[in-house]
């Protein structure tokens, strides 16, 4: 069995001695997002380390067979979290080898094989996620505070206080983590709250953001309740966004290499190419930042209870407009708003940088910004392009365009459509109460 054999420059096993930590979590998580891990004791952590800890790749969503030989997962020390809610228990964020070799178009890999080559162009991208979720109960059926019935919700001091414990101790938990969250609330769906950290590097946020699901998904079931990030689980209540704000900084991360003073949104020339790459290649990475099929009910939902979906239905960008689809709410710095609770925290980030690289590339221009409610006035302009209206389009939106397939690489593109397509041809085959209530009698 070929391991990846990497030198170690920290000891884990003297690490769990000072922090007093009894296993660790060695995780990764696949193209559809899902967390994977195995629990092994400190006394195993050095050849762990060593090694790799071995998985069977076809047992997760990779592009597998049985017969390839075992992926071994190398943990990365400078992820290491202790569970605050479970502080014998350290997490660790792995890269996947197969061979002896990294397997590439996993999804860890697929972002920092990006983050190389922006840093080879001197820029360094920092990200902010905005990871919405609700709070239901232990079947999924409703939200867990039937109490919590306002029309418009959001920031309800109330209703946020009646879930006080969850979200002080994931809080709490953030604050020992040294991860600087500033503001808690709750958002516009009965049930749904946000929790802002500071930004950090790509690879950085994209470790926390996989550690905050895991978070608020275990200390809500603590508290006897559960949490998801689906992104429309109730037909009637605004979905769960994912919302990012990007930046791009010079490779000593001293200058904002987004912002300029001169321009009337605080935003340089750099920032705009790569807003025009991202704009330019939005629908085609559809199946990476909304991969679910259920993603395409957020993004083309009518108006919910509260007045808004919240969700982008254009491809367009303004300035301080919560209704397109990248909005810049001041200097430096811009807020993409049509990923959804659903998207892979690795792959969501690399699309990103991919098609911002690309613009900058190809000086694209974003287009016109736009002042208006999009929502109300969208389908009264001519010649914006829609979001793809559910994930067999995404799918093949993304399996087309070459500028995906060069910036992501082929065989990624080839291994993620396809895997993609069979979960679509999975629903396809669903009958749904909807279908026979409508169907039966035809």
């Amino acid at each position: 069995m070929g391991g990846a054999k990497k030198p170690m420059t920290v000891n884990l096993e003297q690490v769990a001695k000072q922090k007093k930590i009894k296993y660790f979590l060695i995780s990764f998580v696949d193209y559809f997002g899902v967390l994977r891990a195995k629990l092994v004791p400190t006394s195993a952590i050095t050849q762990m380390q060593r090694d790799g800890a071995g998985f069977a790749a076809f047992a997760a969503w990779l592009d597998s067979t049985p017969a390839h030989p075992d992926m071994l997962v190398m943990p990365d020390v400078n992820s290491l979290i202790q569970l605050p809610w479970k502080p014998e228990v350290g997490w660790l964020a792995g890269d996947c080898w197969m061979d002896g070799n990294p397997m590439m178009d996993t999804p860890r890999l697929v972002l920092k094989n990006q983050i190389k080559k922006a840093a080879n162009q001197g820029y360094h991208m920092q990200t902010g996620v905005e990871a919405e979720y609700f709070i239901i109960n232990e079947d999924g059926s409703n939200i867990s505070d039937l109490r919590d019935t306002q029309s418009k919700p959001c920031y309800d001091q109330t209703a946020l206080m009646r879930r006080y414990e969850v979200v002080a101790e994931i809080c709490d938990s953030m604050e020992k983590l040294g991860w600087a969250p500033y503001q808690n609330d709750h958002e516009d769906a009965n049930g749904q709250f946000e929790m802002n950290f500071h930004y950090s590097d790509a690879l950085t946020s994209s470790d926390r953001h996989v550690f905050f699901k895991f978070m608020v998904k275990s200390i809500a079931e603590k508290h006897g309740l559960r949490a998801t990030f689906m992104p429309k689980p109730f037909e009637h209540l605004t979905g769960n966004g994912c919302h990012t704000h990007v930046s791009v900084w010079n490779k000593s991360k001293k200058k904002n290499l987004f912002e300029d003073p001169k321009d009337e949104l605080g935003m340089s020339k750099l920032s705009y190419n790569f807003l025009g790459g991202v704009i330019k290649s939005a629908a085609s990475l559809s199946s990476i930042f909304n991969p679910t099929v259920n993603s395409y009910k957020r993004l083309n939902a009518g108006t919910t209870v509260s007045g808004a979906t919240w969700s982008p239905n254009s491809i367009t960008f303004g300035g301080n407009n919560r209704t397109t689809m990248a909005r810049i709410p001041g200097p430096g710095r811009f807020e993409l708003r049509m990923m959804d609770g659903s998207a892979n925290p690795y792959l969501m980030q690399a699309a990103i940088l991919m098609a911002g690289l690309e613009g900058i590339k190809s000086k694209r221009s974003p287009g016109k910004r736009y002042d208006v409610d999009m929502f109300a006035e969208s389908s009264n302009i001519k010649g914006i392009e829609k979001l793809p209206l559910n994930l067999l389009d995404a799918i093949r939106l993304t399996e087309k365009d070459k500028i995906v397939r060069d910036g992501l690489g082929e065989t990624f593109v080839e291994s993620y459509t396809k895997l993609k397509m069979q979960e679509w041809l999975d629903y396809a085959r669903h009958l749904s109460q909807w279908e026979r209530d409508n169907t039966l009698d035809c």
